[in-house]
């Protein structure tokens, strides 16, 4: 079983992408590597055709993937785009075409099944994939010093077994410094990140630029990347189902609108110390709803 994930931000921009090699026997191996100037497009193929390159022998694989471009790619679309010339249905040149003609070579050298699974849905194999391509990419400095903007730190905990979690927000601006948060039950992790974003910016009263730092790529990448399709498709995905969380996605979409606010995935392995505070406090605040409700 080989897990794979690419990772660009921006996008287009520099990308990353790590694979997560699991053989019936022998040790777990992993893979990275980076691209200066890419698409997060490429580097889903990238990782899925690194993979394949990195196995000696002819194998009988299961490829996990997050990208429906991919799967669908090899499933669907490849067997017309080569019949069609390398032209879409509607007559345009295949995007990437030299890495889906690498990938489909490389196919034909083992016996390769596809799987998708939902990304940042706590899958530990897809989870260290990404944090590999994210690595790789490398990580834009953080504006900590920028002193014009609100700085919010947010630190979540979701006990799965138990339905409950909770959030903590430290605010900075300049010298000045607030922290909120609550108690949520019967939700999930990502709800919570969408959440406690609405809840931290429906706060601030002065329309400030804001820079929220979360742990979060789900929350990144939903209001950086998708938000924008999801409104124009009516709050459906690509595949025509229904937006996970639409209407915590609808509200944070809406206040969005008042706000110039950028969004930074931390580092969970060095984070900023207000981070580490929040997710310290929310941790604490669960710990304590837990105790009092008897769970």
């Amino acid at each position: 079983i080989i897990y794979t994930d690419g990772s660009c931000s921006p996008n287009p921009g520099p990308g990353g992408w790590g694979v997560v090699i699991l053989p019936e026997k022998g040790k777990k191996r992993e893979l990275s590597g980076k691209v200066f100037e890419t698409t997060n497009n490429r580097m889903e193929l990238q990782a899925a055709l690194e993979a394949l390159r990195a196995l000696p022998n002819a194998s009988a694989v299961q490829i996990v993937t997050d990208s429906k471009y991919v799967q669908n790619g090899i499933n669907k679309w490849i067997v017309n785009w080569q019949k069609n010339n390398w032209l879409t249905a509607e007559n345009e040149a295949v995007k990437n075409r030299d890495l889906w003609e690498a990938l489909d070579r490389e196919i034909q050298r083992h016996d390769v099944q596809w799987k998708w699974v939902k990304g940042h849905a706590n899958d530990p194999h897809n989870e260290r994939a990404d944090a590999l391509a994210v690595a790789a990419r490398g990580r834009m400095p953080l504006p900590l010093l920028d002193e014009t903007s609100v700085h919010i730190f947010i630190g979540i905990t979701w006990r799965q077994k138990l339905k409950i979690g909770s959030w903590a927000a430290i605010f900075r601006y300049q010298r000045h410094f607030k922290v909120i948060g609550g108690v949520v039950k019967n939700s999930s992790a990502n709800r919570i990140h969408i959440q406690s974003a609405c809840n931290c910016l429906e706060t601030i009263k002065r329309r400030l630029p804001v820079h929220i730092y979360t742990s979060s790529s789900y929350l990144k990448d939903g209001a950086g990347n998708w938000l924008k399709g999801w409104e124009r498709n009516g709050w459906h995905t690509r595949e025509g189902k229904i937006v996970s969380n639409k209407e915590e996605w609808q509200d944070l979409n809406r206040i969005l609108q008042e706000f110039s606010v950028d969004f930074h995935v931390i580092d969970k392995e060095m984070p900023p110390c207000h981070s580490q505070e929040a997710k310290e406090l929310a941790g604490e605040w669960v710990e304590t709803a837990i105790d009092d409700s008897g769970i």
